[in-house]
């Protein structure tokens, strides 16, 4: 996947990404899904941050 930087409103990054699934094959589709997950385990926590506990607020 190529990381480009646009400057666009969100109405037209929406149509954009919307225009850009459709044009995607099944295949690529199923692709696409398993290529995000494998880069959203990145992001994953195992344990809850301290200050959660603590009833304070915790953004992730």
């Amino acid at each position: 996947m190529e990381q480009i930087i646009r400057f666009e409103t969100k109405e037209e990054s929406n149509e954009r990404r919307i225009q850009e699934a459709l044009a995607r094959t099944g295949h690529e589709r199923l692709l696409f899904f398993f290529q995000l997950c494998e880069e959203l385990q990145y992001f994953a926590q195992d344990e809850q941050h301290p200050n959660w506990q603590k009833g304070n607020f915790v953004v992730k």
